[in-house]
């Protein structure tokens, strides 16, 4: 049984397949056949933006999404070849590859590996934990992002016209122009806009229909092109073309590996970032958690793979995942659907998606990102938390403005500049007694709160560093100066110090000075037991001596007072026999030691 955990642990297919429900079956099926409509074109459409022959895009989602199926721990994730990372493929390659296309293709394979390779060091050395970075601001805001730009890719196709724009403003501009010069095609608009009627009139009837509309729209789609002979007469998918994944790696040398180190690198970041939020965003829907290694090594086998067959670098799919999601996907049997359907399409079938229109799979697509839009998440965040809704707004703008990898960036640095911000200036109390109340409580939170006579008591919701030392220390003193002359005592209430450097030791001791000179002593309450290391680290003991510490704030009052509380001696809370009162203040460890 521990073997098999532990296989299950580094391939997680074998977790999926054990405890596998036969009621999963078929919505992973009727999934994995919406998706492989979208899968044939991106990846088509994909490589050409590459530079590629558009059969490569097919054996990139193919194998990719086969070996994600085995090795990835994201049931729902869709892999394949991505908007941000073909111009960067195209500008990495054709340059090395001078017009010739199948060495084009064999570099393509060769960067998907060294990418591949990039990412399992990454996941195999645990730098997955950057997964952490992304917050729920972020996600929301990024997701929102990613949204607009599918839902702006996809107009013109809706409309039965092209854009060719080299950025999204670009592309943006361009048809709102070709909108004003009419090149709207009708009866591209019509099955466009026709399926997005029907998509979004069977989800508002799920309860009753179980169909979904995406496969609706597609089948129904193709078989009106079919009888109505408009295969010539409007945008289609076109045929597929023909072939299996296979070795494309001939007439590589080191020289190109040497030249593709600085592009993998960077495809290798992008992504990873972009998989990550992905992934991270439907699993944390689903009520699942990922692991950020365990995703960062999947995700380079995947491209490894797809690299040692014709492919080229792959990431998670903003597009095609939630598509895959709302069509009601379980697992990755999912993406294994696809990768089959794609090659029996291939072989058997390949004249069918030429009856396919392209307005239909831009229905399908922004159906899909209409569903990533969260403007409740946004006004939540706006309502309960402004900086956490400044971070959102702030990854929305970066993803739109300059790109994926680039707001991303942006945002984490914000949420750096953020958390510092919190650490610098954290919550800080004077705590005194509540008549009654067991424990010391939080004065500016309890009015009738009493400083005990000769005691100041004090407590920083931080750990102390070098960015808020002084500010510990010039608010110490404030205190001690506000409560008179008579004070003979501070109590540092120390539980929320979590970690203390060698510059926040330093105003500590400064501190204990200052203290020390005015006939006051300096008692620390609840330190934990890292922090009283990292002080003898420092070569602090001999100032802070063991009587200089006390197990808890009440046990540090008592000791200086030389008396007990008479006012809690049965107390309220000892009497009721439904438990204590309601708790007042963020003291609640503390209370019950005390």
């Amino acid at each position: 049984m521990r073997s098999m955990e532990g296989i299950a642990r580094w391939i997680p297919a074998v977790a999926v397949a054990r405890e596998y429900k036969r009621a999963w079956l078929w919505p992973d099926v009727r999934a994995g056949i919406v998706v492989t409509a979208l899968l044939i074109p991106a990846g088509m459409g994909y490589a050409e933006v590459a530079g590629l022959p558009p059969v490569t895009g097919l054996y990139a989602t193919i194998v990719p999404l086969l070996a994600y199926a085995v090795f990835g721990p994201s049931r729902v994730l869709v892999l394949g070849p991505d908007s941000s990372l073909a111009p960067i493929i195209a500008a990495a390659i054709l340059p090395l590859a001078l017009g010739d296309e199948s060495q084009a293709v064999a570099l393509a394979g060769l960067l998907a590996i060294m990418v591949g390779a990039l990412l399992l060091i990454g996941g195999l050395v645990r730098l997955g934990f950057v997964t952490d970075l992304l917050s729920k601001p972020i996600r929301v805001g990024y997701l929102n992002a990613i949204a607009v730009i599918v839902i702006l890719s996809q107009l013109p196709k809706l409309l039965g016209f092209s854009v060719d724009a080299p950025t999204l403003w670009q592309g943006a501009v361009g048809t709102v122009e070709a909108i004003a010069a009419g090149e709207i095609d009708p009866v591209a608009t019509a099955f466009g806009v026709g399926s997005l009627v029907v998509i979004f009139a069977l989800r508002a009837l799920r309860s009753r229909v179980r169909v979904p509309g995406t496969l609706v729209v597609v089948v129904l789609s193709m078989v009106l092109v079919a009888m109505l002979g408009l295969a010539n007469a409007i945008p289609v998918v076109g045929a597929l073309p023909q072939g299996l994944p296979a070795p494309a790696l001939a007439g590589l040398e080191w020289a190109d590996v040497a030249a593709l180190a600085l592009p993998a690198a960077g495809i290798a970041l992008i992504a990873f970032t972009d998989t990550a939020v992905l992934s991270r965003t439907f699993a944390a829907r689903r009520g699942d958690s990922v692991s950020g290694s365990q995703e960062m090594a999947a995700l380079g086998l995947a491209n490894m793979a797809g690299g040692a067959l014709g492919g080229f670098p792959v990431s998670g799919s903003s597009s095609r995942t939630p598509v895959a999601e709302q069509a009601g996907a379980r697992t990755q049997l999912t993406g294994v659907v696809g990768a089959v359907l794609l090659i029996v399409f291939i072989l058997a079938l390949p004249d069918l998606t030429r009856f396919l229109p392209s307005a239909t799979l831009a229905a399908v697509v922004i159906s899909a990102a209409v569903s990533l839009i969260d403007v409740r998440g946004v006004v939540r965040l706006v309502r309960i938390n402004l900086v956490d809704a400044v971070l959102s707004t702030a990854a929305f703008l970066g993803v739109l403005v300059f790109g994926v990898l680039e707001g991303i960036v942006i945002t984490i640095g914000l949420s750096f500049i953020a958390f510092v911000n919190r650490s610098w200036r954290p919550y800080r109390a004077e705590l005194g007694r509540v008549e009654g109340l067991r424990g010391y409580h939080d004065l500016s939170r309890n009015p009738e709160g009493r400083r005990v006579p000769g005691i100041v008591i004090v407590r920083f919701d931080a750990p102390l560093f070098f960015a808020n030392g002084a500010i510990f220390d010039d608010w110490v003193r404030s205190r001690v100066r506000a409560a008179g002359p008579d004070v003979n005592t501070v109590i540092l209430a120390a539980e929320p110090i979590t970690d203390i450097d060698t510059t926040a030791a330093d105003e500590l001791v400064e501190l204990d000075e200052y203290l020390r000179a005015r006939g006051i002593r300096l008692i620390i309450a609840e330190m934990k037991s890292p922090v009283v290391d990292a002080l003898a680290r420092y070569g602090l003991t001999d100032r802070f001596t063991p009587d200089r510490f006390a197990p808890t704030v009440g046990a540090a009052v008592d000791d200086v007072t030389g008396t007990l509380r008479s006012d809690i001696s049965g107390t309220k809370w000892d009497a009721a026999p439904e438990g204590p009162p309601p708790l007042r203040g963020d003291d609640t460890r503390r209370r019950r030691k005390e």
